[in-house]
């Protein structure tokens, strides 16, 4: 399938084999080899090709591209709305604070500018003045040691596509609503993102690019429960400072004599 497919975006382009070659950054030799089934392409050449021609490597690898209508295979990332602000007397942009009990609300209202100015504010002086800031209060275990009821602060995204690997984002989606993780960008090769949390115990999950509504990379955070530590870190803690204050009763003793 894969070597069919590699063919239909060729011709479908009008490239040779030597321009498609250069446009994937490889020799001629390998293209004929891929198209005439003596050879499978390895998964960097999938992954350049679906940057390339914005298919999803699910598609490319599993369907007949030439019977498929081109909308359904063809990705986009969806047209970003403009992003509703709020700005205080002397003109600054508000950080706008969006808690639990708002979360469900701000799926229906972001976009809303009379919903945001309803939001309570936060005054952050060390934020920089030159992006645009949003708190959101997050909930649940997910992203220990953060408690839930954090209040993470984030720096407006504008392009999902600018997500680097690896880093804590909210993200603001159809579905799943605002989330907290640390995100893999996938969207130039599959048109998603993968959501992992810090606490193992909840399994990553995939998001659709068109699930997508909004994304903050996170810049901080303020918490009023401190992080719990480690089982086991705790025990060998409180056998040091147990040893240590039985240490000092034993030299008090010992000087008492």
């Amino acid at each position: 399938m894969v070597n069919s497919n590699l063919k239909f975006l060729r011709t479908r382009q009008g490239l040779t084999q030597k321009q498609f070659a250069e446009k994937l950054g490889l020799k001629q030799s390998a293209i004929g080899a891929y198209e005439e089934r003596r050879a499978t392409p390895p998964l960097p050449c999938l992954l350049k090709i679906c940057q390339v021609f914005g298919v999803s490597l699910d598609v490319l690898t599993q369907k007949d591209l030439s019977k498929l209508p081109e909308k359904e295979w063809k990705w986009q990332m969806p047209r970003r709305e403009v992003l509703a602000i709020t700005v205080d007397s002397t003109g600054k942009e508000n950080v706008e604070l969006v808690t639990q009990k708002a979360s469900a609300g701000y799926l229906n209202g972001y976009q809303d500018p009379e919903f945001i100015a309803e939001l309570p504010r936060v005054s952050i002086p060390v934020l920089p003045r030159n992006a645009t800031y949003r708190a959101f209060e997050i909930k649940g275990d997910s992203m220990l040691p953060l408690q839930p009821g954090t209040i993470v602060f984030g720096e407006y995204v504008d392009d999902p596509n600018a997500i680097k690997s690896g880093k804590l984002y909210v993200v603001v989606t159809r579905d799943e609503g605002i989330v907290f993780k640390r995100v893999y960008n996938l969207l130039k090769e599959e048109g998603r993102l993968l959501m992992v949390s810090d606490n193992r115990s909840y399994p990553p999950y995939p998001v659709k690019a068109d699930d997508i509504l909004e994304v903050w990379s996170a810049k901080g955070f303020f918490s009023m429960k401190f992080p719990e530590p480690e089982a086991s870190e705790t025990v060998p803690a409180d056998h040091l400072a147990l040893t240590v204050v039985r240490l000092q009763d034993e030299v008090r003793r010992l000087k008492g004599k």
